[in-house]
């Protein structure tokens, strides 16, 4: 079976001038165990997402403006006033990604974003870009604005860089259920964000020369609209869903325009608990996190070259690699390597790593 190459898609980030308290999560819980807008604004087909539309002539709504950087009453923040990161140690980090030439961690249970210019300095030398987050988990720019799904209050908040410094300018509140993980979709140049517990995709933009953000649509899978499910991925035309579906866990491949199944890859149930599908060279690497019962016992990564033979048991499990015994997360690609973000180990919350002629190589813990 054919299945598509990835289009690799790193979201970025953006702060806010406030302190964080360093909590320590429970060593065996995950960072992500669960606990629709106004329409009025369009008619009801669908609204055509391509770069050539501006965002500003049809959407659905419209951010709500925290911080106006172009008003006269504006005034920039000083440097100093900018609060390094309180915390010596990760507290079950979901996502690593750099954006130019700075790193960026979603700390997810300090409840802050934190940023820096290298891997190597002590993560009590980073800087905090914010901390109005409830257990937030990615973040994605498209080089202008910095869109952080802030999960459990269900929103998601925008910050625009001037002069060094993120400022978080615009929020968009009641984002469905939980918003979990965004990316940047430069073809269609969209910002895509999942609302993890009620199956919606909602899809962001702005207008070329503003960076006023819109919510342009709202795709709906009914067949996850109860189901937890924690990320996506886009392959060409396709957009992947990683699904446990009580008692028919899957692999659900949508249409990327219409959001209509056109293939279901079922998982055993060991494999239920996925978190993320990301294609590498010629396999596909998948992070798990639970069986069908919650059970992190099952936590691993596993590779397979072929997504419709999973329940076959045709992958092979290369979590060992990765010293094994914790919670693997997102996978990301910065510069050539590959990071992992990682929790229930003590000292071993970022990994970085190489595929060289299709192996794991050079695996190293960074935090």
């Amino acid at each position: 079976m054919n299945i598509k190459k990835t289009k690799f898609l790193l979201p970025l980030i953006g702060i806010s001038i406030l302190l964080t308290a360093c909590g320590t999560a429970p060593s065996a819980s995950a960072p992500d165990t669960p606990g629709n807008s106004d329409l009025s604004a369009v008619e009801s087909e669908e609204v055509s997402v391509t770069p050539a539309t501006r965002a500003s002539n049809s959407y659905l709504r419209a951010s709500d403006i925290v911080l106006d950087l172009n008003s006269t009453d504006w005034q920039p923040a000083a440097e100093d006033t900018i609060p390094t990161n309180p915390c010596s140690d990760l507290s079950v980090p979901t996502y690593i990604t750099k954006v130019d030439d700075t790193y960026f961690i979603v700390d997810c249970y300090h409840n802050q974003v934190i940023y820096h210019d290298n891997l190597s300095d002590p993560l009590y030398e980073w800087q905090v870009m914010t901390s109005e987050i409830d257990k937030g988990h990615t973040l994605a720019s498209d080089g202008l604005v910095y869109l952080i799904d802030d999960t459990e209050n269900n929103r998601i908040l925008i910050f625009e860089k001037k002069d060094g410094i993120f400022y978080h300018t615009q929020t968009f509140e009641e984002i469905g259920n939980r918003p979990h993980y965004i990316i940047y979709d430069e073809p269609t140049d969209t910002f895509y964000a999942w609302s993890s517990m009620s199956g919606e995709m909602y899809l962001f933009r702005h207008d070329p020369d503003d960076s006023r953000m819109y919510l342009t649509e709202i795709r709906k899978i009914d067949a996850l609209s109860d189901t937890y499910v924690r990320s996506f991925t886009i392959m060409d035309d396709s957009i992947y869903f990683v699904s446990g579906i009580p008692g028919s866990p899957a692999i659900l491949e949508a249409d990327l325009n219409t959001f209509e199944i056109r293939n279901t890859y079922p998982v055993p149930d060991t494999m239920a608990g996925m978190i993320q599908l990301t294609q590498i060279e010629n396999d596909y690497y998948i992070t798990i996190s639970t069986d069908l019962n919650g059970n992190q016992d099952y936590a691993t990564i596993i590779r397979t070259d072929d997504l419709s033979t999973l329940s076959k048991g045709n992958y092979e499990d290369v979590y060992g690699q990765f010293l094994g015994g914790g919670t693997p997360y997102y996978i990301t690609f910065i510069d050539n390597s590959y990071y992992l973000t990682e929790h229930r180990i003590p000292g071993h919350s970022i990994w970085k790593f190489r595929i060289s002629d299709g192996k794991i190589a050079d695996v190293e813990t960074l935090y």
